[in-house]
């Protein structure tokens, strides 16, 4: 494609896959880690990767760290875990009363949910910590979600906006900046949506369909997004801002990415968004090497992102997963017991199924957007 920025070489892409993955699967596995050992919990090893072991040792409360070959997830192991994923339990019969405080399967109720909590919830702050680093580092700037020039035959055109209407709120949520208003559109594709906007003392509401349009970045790959039809203005507000206010606005760009992934699961339940737009970890991969091109700042803020994905993937009620233990504690505080060994080890074997499925799934998307399966059907068609 004529003016596309040349792709980053293979190794260099792995290379930063690894730094990309790497730090935030040792921030949500600490996460748990830390939490287990505030309430005494012993803890029989810290894996960073699964597979092969490459290199490992010993601390002095007798816990394995471990870096393995694959580095496409990790775990912390309780003890008494029958396996890594912390799905059952085994020699538990056996333990003396008195050692059975160290153990995560007799930990109170809350006290175990909340070490399965924390490890997304330490990627949320991680995130969370990176955007106010950002503030304090940049300031806080950004555009007015004031409109400059509204573009003929747009959504916003259909809709009646005009130049100096200041939009300030879209789909029921409040705007505050020209940057979340292109969040919000974009997320929205042909998607019927009610937008707010003020024009001199008088505020309206509309009803509009952002456009769907297909954007290319400079590195050729193509996306499906919405589109209002709206040039903002130049006006740029800018201020400093302290460790309060940056903690404060950190969180709330987190909620808001947060929220923008809970719209694009519903999106997909009700059918409104197709799963090919889903990516795994070969197009993660890919964009990590090509955000890394941009710098430091960029790649940094790829993480931000990339930790928030991985929180609120992992608090998913599917077993396996974060969510997935959640939720059978929900279904023990409700019965005033565990479920029965058997229904959690099948709960497990789906969890398990669904998790292959979708990793199959966005595997497929990912060969797909680089074109494995158009060069496979030209090699043999």
């Amino acid at each position: 494609m004529t003016g596309a920025i040349e792709q980053p070489g293979f190794l260099f892409t792995v290379l930063m896959f690894v730094l990309m993955i790497g730090p935030l699967v040792a921030v949500h596995e600490f996460g748990h880690y830390l939490m287990g050992r505030a309430f005494g919990t012993r803890i029989d090893s810290f894996s960073l990767g699964f597979g092969k072991r490459i290199a490992s040792w010993t601390d002095k409360r007798g816990t394995v760290w471990q870096v393995a070959a694959l580095p496409l997830g990790g775990y912390v192991k309780f003890a008494g875990d029958a396996n890594a994923a912390g799905a059952g339990s085994q020699g538990l019969d056996d333990i003396p009363e008195e050692q059975r405080d160290q153990y995560f399967a007799f930990k109170p109720l809350w006290q175990r949910a909340l070490i399965v909590v924390a490890g997304p919830l330490i990627n949320f702050l991680f995130a969370i910590l990176i955007f106010a680093a950002f503030l304090l580092i940049y300031g806080h700037s950004f555009r007015p979600p004031v409109v400059a020039e509204v573009m003929p035959d747009s959504a916003a055109a259909e809709a009646g906006l005009q130049s100096g209407d200041r939009i300030i709120a879209f789909g029921g949520r409040e705007i505050e900046s020209f940057q979340e208003l292109v969040g919000e559109v974009t997320l929205n594709p042909g998607n019927s949506t009610e937008i707010s906007y003020v024009r001199g003392d008088a505020r309206f509401t509309a009803v509009l369909t952002p456009k769907v349009v297909t954007v290319t970045d400079a590195f050729g790959n193509e996306g499906r997004v919405g589109q209002l039809g709206v040039v903002s203005t130049q006006e740029v507000e800018e201020r400093s801002v302290g460790p309060g206010e940056a903690l404060v606005l950190g969180t709330e760009q987190t909620f808001r990415v947060v929220r923008s992934m809970v719209d694009l699961l519903g999106y997909l339940i009700a059918g409104d968004r197709s799963v090919k737009e889903l990516g795994g970890p070969l197009k993660i991969a890919k964009i990590s090497g090509e955000v890394a091109t941009a710098g430091p700042p960029a790649f940094i803020s790829l993480m931000a992102l990339i930790s928030i994905n991985l929180g609120f993937i992992n608090l998913l009620p599917i077993p396996m997963l974060d969510g997935g233990h959640l939720a059978l504690y929900a279904a023990e505080g409700i019965r005033g017991r565990p479920l029965p060994e058997q229904a959690q080890q099948w709960a497990f074997m789906a969890g398990f199924a669904l998790v292959i499925s979708f990793m199959l799934v966005v595997t497929v998307n990912d060969l797909a957007s680089f074109g494995v399966w158009q060069s496979a059907l030209k090699l043999f068609g």
